[in-house]
């Protein structure tokens, strides 16, 4: 019996959403060459390549092209962050710097619930 809600299937788009507002955060007020720079680059490597391995019940794409769609977001996500960087304060009101940390965290907290929920989910055994 399978839940309208099967979370399943939503392998990787918890972890995308993470990774996407890390990214911003990254773009918006980091330095690369900064220790923050190097933590927050070596932690987006790992966001961006760690979920594959995470069990789930479907079929996984291959992991080149995983590597290819989640790079792709994660450029997005830098880039955006360099736009938001340089327009929070001038276009945009000055509170809008804070955002992507924030929805950051609530990404955090969602997938984390989804993980745990998939990896203590009862199954039957066969």
């Amino acid at each position: 019996m399978s839940s309208s809600l099967d979370l399943g299937r939503m392998a990787g788009i918890d972890t995308k959403f993470v990774l996407f507002f890390l990214a911003l955060e990254y773009g918006r007020g980091v330095y690369a060459l900064s220790l923050e720079g190097i933590v927050m680059g070596i932690t987006m490597l790992m966001v961006l390549v760690l979920p594959y391995f995470l069990p789930s019940r479907h079929e996984m794409p291959t992991f080149s092209n995983w590597l290819v769609y989640r790079g792709i977001t994660a450029v997005i996500g830098v880039a955006a962050g360099i736009f938001l960087g340089q327009t929070a304060g001038v276009v945009l009101p000055e509170s809008a710097a804070s955002m992507p940390m924030t929805f950051l965290i609530l990404a955090s907290m969602v997938s984390c619930f989804i993980q745990f929920y998939g990896l203590m989910k009862l199954r039957q055994a066969n």
